[in-house]
C-alpha cells in the first residue's frame, strides 16, 4: 500500500493499519509520507527523546526497513515543513501473543502521565496491587520513557491473563 497522508490525521490512519484483527494483513508493506517529526516519532526507539507510545505501538506490529526525507522544494506550493517516507513491513510472528487493542490501552494509560513516575498510572490498569507485583523488575518509579518495549508487552500480558 503507497499513500500520502494528511498529515493532521496521518497517525490515526497508520494505527487503523496496525490495528487489524487478523494479522498478519493482506499487505506486504506501507509506504507512507508523514511530516518528518511524526516519522522520528514512529520509528523511535528506546532511549531516545522520540520513544513513546506511538513507537511502541507501531514496532510491535511493523518493522521499519527505509526511510529518507523530502525537502519542501519538491513541492508546490512549498510546505514550511520536512516530510518522511517510510518503508514499513508487517512483522508475521512475534514472541508476545497479545492484543494490540490492549497494548493500546496499557501505553495509553501509562503515558497519560509521560513526565510523571508510572505508579499511579499503572493503578489505572490493575486496581489489585498482588497483579503488580506479578510483572517481574517493575519499577514502580520510572517513568513510561524508561521502560523498553518488553515491559510494555509484559504488562500487558499481565493485563490480559486478569
Amino acid at each position: 500500500m503507497l499513500g500520502n497522508l494528511p498529515y493532521n490525521i496521518s497517525s490515526q490512519i497508520l494505527v487503523k493499519f496496525i490495528k487489524f484483527k487478523k494479522w498478519p494483513p493482506k499487505y506486504s508493506f506501507l509506504i507512507f509520507m508523514f511530516q518528518k517529526e511524526l516519522a522520528e516519532r514512529i520509528v523511535g526507539k528506546y532511549d531516545t527523546p522520540q520513544y513513546g507510545r506511538l513507537s511502541i505501538l507501531v514496532n510491535f506490529r511493523l518493522k521499519n526497513i527505509n526511510k529518507f526525507d523530502i525537502s519542501p522544494n519538491c513541492f508546490i506550493p512549498k510546505p514550511k515543513v520536512i516530510s518522511t517516507i517510510l518503508l514499513l513491513e508487517p512483522i508475521h510472528k512475534t514472541s508476545y501473543d497479545i492484543s494490540i487493542d490492549n497494548l493500546e490501552k496499557v501505553t495509553n494509560a501509562l503515558f497519560s502521565n509521560k513526565r510523571k513516575m508510572i505508579n499511579k498510572s499503572i493503578k489505572k490498569i490493575f486496581a489489585n496491587k498482588n497483579t503488580i507485583s506479578l510483572i517481574n523488575n517493575l519499577d514502580l518509579k520510572a517513568r513510561p520513557s524508561d521502560l523498553k518495549p518488553d515491559k510494555f508487552y509484559g504488562i500487558t500480558e499481565c493485563f490480559e491473563k486478569i
